[in-house]
């Protein structure tokens, strides 16, 4: 046996062994598969979503002009004229979340009939801002339009994620791609809390140049899109539209009655409050609402 023959049960040892820890070989996302996905890291991926969890868009009552205007601005994006990244800013539970996706839906329900490719929705999370120029360099690669969507978006004290984000949205070299439009909610106008604000203001030496810093982020949102808590007439109509929806029976006076007293004990009257009270309602009634 040569010297050549006897390495080769090492070697094809060694290659082996190789395989085993290199790391696999990526191929790019086919985003024609689902019409959105969650972007992870460690390691990244984009995780399709089969059923998105959310309200068709005619029932979203109460935001009537917020939801047209921003259908209006993904309408354009999606038909390839300008549009602006959007800030959908204001108290909790009033429907920011949940007017994204059914504008998502919306636009894709219209894509067949006006003659454009559908959108697809990307949602990243907070904590992976960091990720972003990683995720926007795959999204380039696709030729479908993307919303990116960060939900609940904000920044406290010692954080300084913010700086990169910054750069993505606008004012960067290379910006966001052509075909992504980012849209974010969240409780603060600013994105930041106004204690951060505060206390930058506080230890800077010039204080008009620490809040132009802080509150230029919000700057790189084109669309601004205010969210308040409703009057009672408006949490009625939200109500009665469910009710007529999913064909829940029940007399007007009792529902308002109901209605009335759900929204007392919850501290409020918003769109998140009025879907609480159905699906309170259609349970009580034994009736299945999807």
């Amino acid at each position: 046996m040569t010297d050549s023959q006897s390495l080769m049960p090492v070697l094809e040892r060694i290659a082996t062994a190789l395989e085993k820890i290199a790391p696999p070989v990526k191929s790019e996302p086919d985003l024609t598969k689902a019409e959105a996905y969650v972007w992870h890291t460690d390691p990244d991926q984009l995780e399709p979503i089969s059923e998105v969890n959310r309200i068709e868009f005619d029932l979203l009552k109460g935001i009537d002009r917020q939801r047209e205007i921003l259908l209006s601005n993904t309408l354009r994006f999606v038909e390839g004229f300008p549009a602006n990244n959007a800030l959908l800013w204001g108290a909790r539970g009033t429907g920011k979340s949940s007017i994204v996706k059914a504008v998502h839906d919306k636009v894709n329900s219209l894509a067949a009939a006006e003659g454009f490719t559908k959108l697809t929705l990307v949602e990243i999370h907070r904590e992976d801002i960091p990720s972003l120029p990683r995720l926007l360099k795959i999204l380039k690669k696709s030729d479908r339009p993307c919303i990116l969507f960060c939900d609940d978006l904000s920044f406290d004290t010692q954080d300084d994620t913010y700086k990169s984000l910054k750069a993505v949205l606008e004012g960067g070299i290379e910006g966001r791609p052509n075909n992504v439009i980012f849209y974010a909610t969240s409780n603060r106008r600013h994105l930041m809390s106004r204690e951060m604000i505060e206390n930058e203001r506080s230890s800077a030496i010039h204080t008009s140049e620490a809040t132009e810093e802080n509150v230029s982020l919000s700057d790189r949102f084109g669309l601004w899109l205010g969210f308040h808590n409703c009057n009672q007439d408006t949490f009625f109509a939200m109500i009665e539209a469910y009710v007529e929806h999913y064909g829940i029976k029940i007399d007007l006076d009792t529902l308002h009655a109901e209605a009335r007293e759900w929204s007392v004990t919850r501290g409020s009257r918003s769109g998140r409050v009025a879907w609480q009270y159905i699906q309170d309602l259609a349970g009580r009634m034994s009736i299945k609402i999807t």
